[in-house]
């Protein structure tokens, strides 16, 4: 449990650190992602970018899972 915690953790500080070179490839602009704009006031809800951010973590925790047995 613990290991699966540090784990975690630290993709979640390797996401954080990689996310300026990701915004540059188009991830957070992505077709589905929800974008409301009007005068003064903005909102943003990344749909698409969420679902493969998922699709993408949860394979890379699958492997992890299966080579650290």
């Amino acid at each position: 449990m613990s290991r699966t915690l540090i784990l975690a953790g630290v993709v979640l500080i390797l996401f954080g650190l990689l996310w300026g070179p990701i915004t540059r490839l188009g991830l957070g602009r992505l077709p589905g992602d929800i974008v409301i704009e009007r005068q003064g006031f903005r909102l943003y809800i990344p749909v698409t970018s969420a679902i493969l951010v998922s699709v993408v973590l949860s394979a890379l925790l699958a492997l992890i899972r299966h080579f650290l047995r």
